[in-house]
């Protein structure tokens, strides 16, 4: 009876390491997931004949990428996008998401081994024809452990790996929008101040050319044409200040949520006007096929593809049988000093197998939802690529040409102040007219304030090259899971 125990014992022994065996051997159903070929032109179009440099790939710094905003040497901006990457809600969301995900892949590979369950019970009570109470002990244990013989489970726990990956490269992204609309928003900032600066000078000499006029007027030497011209071009420019004041505060309270704090908490320090952050004329732009490896919403897309990929494993695993083992120990008695005996122990062990043969047509259709949901990840991923290829041109070709319009502002205004300097002069000695003087002025005004726009629209176009470049994100060399 023993040897027929043994033999029944190693029989069974045998069979549960074959199964253990075959789970963690075995074939994984449905597609395996081949990195996406996306071609890429050769080159920028934007770049040619242009001041923007061509490096090769090696020569591209990650620390130039991921630190760009040192290039416009401005100590404030620098402490601006530390705090905000420290402090910033939407980067914390972010990290929260990749805390889901981990918690996420966490259930995934739970499924993946036994599980073992307890319970224990007392009751007491008289049986139909029995005389007297009796009490009845019991506890027992229970283990189950669905096998994972075609590697649906395991599909479940690649995409929940993928899925880990799409939210680290989900906070990268979010990095790089963070950084640069923290510059954007102090470069606006930094123009609206500049602004402001050169309409209280205009508005000064303005005030001052108002002055002689009115003294020529009171003479007989100015018409009351003249002297109602020159109070207008007055209000004009000093009319325009308020609203630059607005736009300032405005920029201000941007950059304090961004920091994550009280929209009025960095008046006293942005407050003052300085000089506007030197923006390069020249930017590494790399190769297109670069730009691939580079972007994290690239890769953030490309991984949600490798996600919606392993799940039409996890889905066609339903159409084949599901083989559990199964185990059983309990310990029931009327006595409490017998509760543990073996007299009162009962055990069972073996496999077990569940065929959902008939679904109604669930299964197929799960296929298919999985399918499409695959296709759409593809096609999602291109669209990004795309999209990414064409913020790199916009940016090279606006920032390119907005530098040529600089260039011709520049000669305008230093035309406009000789001919303001040199009428102002013809005025007082009454060699013109106060036509030429007004002339001259609001032509000053106007290019001096869109030399300043233009500067805006170039460090504009410099912040969103080096966005649409994946600058301001982790370095590459660091792909370790963040651990916030």
């Amino acid at each position: 009876m023993n040897t027929n125990v043994r033999r029944r014992s190693a029989l069974v022994l045998v069979f549960v390491l074959g199964l253990v065996v075959l789970t963690v051997c075995g074939c994984m159903v449905g597609p395996n997931y081949i990195p996406p070929q996306t071609p890429s032109p050769p080159g920028w179009s934007g770049s040619e004949k242009t001041p923007v440099k061509e490096p090769p790939i090696a020569s591209i710094g990650e620390l130039d990428l991921t630190r760009w905003w040192r290039q416009l040497n401005d100590p404030i901006l620098t402490t601006l996008v530390e705090e905000a990457v420290k402090s910033n809600l939407d980067l914390k969301s972010a990290v929260v998401r990749l805390r889901q995900a981990r918690a996420a892949k966490g259930i995934a590979s739970g499924a993946f081994w036994p599980s073992i369950s307890s319970s224990s019970g007392y009751q007491w009570g008289q049986k139909a024809g029995a005389s007297g109470e009796q009490n009845l002990f019991q506890a027992g244990l229970d283990s189950v452990w669905e096998l994972d013989l075609f590697g649906g489970k395991r599909r479940a726990i690649e995409s929940a790996d993928a899925s880990i990956e799409a939210a680290i490269e989900g906070i990268r992204a979010v990095q790089v929008s963070l950084v640069a609309e923290v510059a954007l928003n102090y470069i606006q900032l930094c123009s609206y101040q500049q602004e402001i600066l050169i309409a209280q000078s205009n508005l000064k000499a303005q005030q001052r050319t108002a002055e002689i006029t009115h003294k020529r007027y009171d003479v007989g030497f100015a018409s009351a044409l003249d002297v109602a011209n020159a109070d207008s071009i007055v209000a004009v420019t000093d009319a325009q200040i308020p609203v630059y004041e607005i736009a300032e505060r405005q920029s201000i309270y941007a950059l304090s949520v961004l920091l994550a704090l009280p929209p009025a908490d960095l008046l006293e320090k942005l407050t003052p006007r300085g000089n506007l952050p030197d923006v390069p004329t020249e930017v590494p732009s790399g190769l297109p096929s670069d730009l691939l490896r580079r972007r994290p919403d690239i890769r953030e897309s490309e991984a949600q593809l490798h996600a919606a990929t392993a799940q039409i494993g996890a889905a066609i695993a339903d159409y084949f049988p599901e083989f559990s083992l199964t185990g059983a120990v309990s310990w029931n008695s009327n006595l409490l000093q017998t509760w543990w005996s073996g007299s009162s122990r009962s055990f069972g062990i073996g496999p077990s197998v569940n065929w959902r043969i008939f679904q109604g047509g669930a299964i197929e259709s799960n296929v298919h939802v999985q399918e499409a949901l695959r296709d759409q990840a593809f096609i999602a991923y291109q669209k990004t690529v795309l999209a990414a290829f064409q913020d790199v041109e916009n940016a090279l070709i606006a920032f390119t040409k907005e530098q040529q319009h600089r260039t011709a502002l520049n000669s305008a205004v230093v035309a406009n102040r000789k001919a303001v300097d040199l009428s102002v002069q013809l005025y007082s000695e009454g060699q013109t007219d106060f036509l030429n003087v007004a002339t001259a002025q609001r032509s000053l005004y106007v290019t001096e304030d869109a030399l300043v726009q233009s500067y805006r629209t170039i460090a504009t176009d410099f912040i969103a090259l080096y966005k649409a470049l994946g600058g301001g994100g982790e370095p590459l060399q660091s792909r370790v899971p963040l651990t916030h």
